[in-house]
C-alpha cells in the first residue's frame, strides 16, 4: 500500500515520512512546490495542491492512506478526490485550539475546525491529531539568536506545553500503520510545561554559547511580529498573556499511544541546534 503525505516541506510532514520509511511503508510525498522537497531517494514526490482539484487525482492514484494538512479552501477538493481514489483512512493534523471554550475567536481554530468538519461529513475513515504548541514555533528566533545571540519577546515567564514534531510523527504513524484509531481524536501536549525564558535556556545549552532574552513590551513585541497579521498576532498576544506565570497542563497522550515517552524540549533544542547556530 502507498501512503500519501502532504506538506511536504513542513517539519512534521518529514518526521512522519522518514518514520514510516522506519517501518517499512512505501510512501509518496506531496508539495505545491515539489521541485522545492528534498526526500530520501525511495519517496516519490508529487505536486498537488488542494485548490486544484486536477492535481490530486494522479497524487492520489494507488493511495490507500493519507497523511493530511490541510488548507480549508480545498478541503471539500481533497474530500471528493478521496472518496474517488477509495482511500481508506485520512490522519488529519489539526490543532489544539478546535477544543478550546471560543474557538470561533481564533483563526487557528477556525482553519483547523473547518477542516475536521469537512471530513465527518464526508464517508472517510479519519483520525484527528490535535497538538498543543509546536515545539518547532521557536524557530523564530533562529536568526536573532543565530546573528545575535539574542531572542526579543514579551511574556518570558509565560508557559507552554511544547511538543516536539517526532512525537506528533510517531502518533500519526501509528494511526496510518495499525488498528484502533479510526474515529480518535488526540489532544497532544509536550512532557512537562516550559516558560520562554527556559527555552531560551535549553537553546543557549544545545548550542554551547549563552542567548540572552530581551523583555518586550506586549506592543513592542506585536510591532515585530505585524507581518502574521493582525488576527494571529492578537491571539498569541492574549495566549501569552494568560499563560504569563501559569503552569500548563500536560497530557500523556504520546505515550500512551507509542509506548514511550513523549521528547522533551532539552531534546528538541539538541536535535534542532544547527538551526541556532
Amino acid at each position: 500500500m502507498t501512503i500519501l503525505v502532504t506538506g511536504g516541506r513542513g517539519h512534521v510532514a518529514r518526521a512522519v515520512v522518514q518514520q514510516l520509511l522506519d517501518v517499512g511503508e512505501k510512501v509518496r510525498l506531496a508539495s505545491r512546490n515539489p521541485t522545492a522537497v528534498t526526500a530520501p531517494d525511495s519517496v516519490e514526490v508529487v505536486g498537488a495542491d488542494l485548490t486544484r482539484a486536477d492535481s490530486l487525482i494522479p497524487a492520489l492514484a494507488g493511495v490507500s492512506k493519507v497523511f493530511l494538512y490541510a488548507d480549508p479552501a480545498g478541503i471539500d477538493n481533497f474530500v471528493e478526490a478521496a472518496q474517488k481514489a477509495d482511500v481508506e483512512h485520512v490522519v488529519l493534523l489539526s490543532a489544539s485550539p478546535v477544543t478550546g471554550a471560543n474557538p470561533g475567536a481564533n483563526p487557528l481554530a477556525v482553519m483547523h475546525k473547518a477542516a475536521e468538519q469537512a471530513l465527518l461529513d464526508s464517508e472517510l475513515s479519519w483520525t484527528f491529531l490535535r497538538p498543543a504548541t509546536f515545539a518547532t514555533n521557536t524557530l523564530q528566533w533562529a536568526y536573532s539568536i543565530r546573528t545575535e545571540g539574542v531572542v526579543r519577546a514579551a511574556y518570558p515567564e509565560a508557559y507552554n506545553d511544547a511538543i516536539h514534531e517526532a512525537d506528533i510523527a510517531a502518533v500519526a504513524v501509528r494511526a496510518l500503520t495499525e488498528d484502533g484509531h479510526v474515529g480518535r481524536a488526540y489532544l497532544m501536549t509536550g512532557p512537562e510545561s516550559v516558560t520562554q525564558r527556559q527555552q531560551v535556556e535549553a537553546i543557549s545549552a544545545a548550542i554551547g554559547r549563552p542567548v540572552e532574552f530581551v523583555e518586550l513590551t506586549p506592543a513592542e513585541y506585536r510591532e515585530t511580529l505585524a507581518r502574521w497579521g493582525g488576527g494571529l498576532v492578537d491571539q498569541l498576544i492574549r495566549y501569552l498573556a494568560e499563560n504569563d506565570g501559569v503552569p500548563m497542563p500536560v497530557i500523556n497522550t504520546v505515550e500512551l499511544v507509542t509506548g514511550r515517552p513523549a521528547r522533551t524540549f532539552d531534546e528538541w533544542a539538541r536535535d534542532h541546534a544547527d538551526d541556532f547556530r
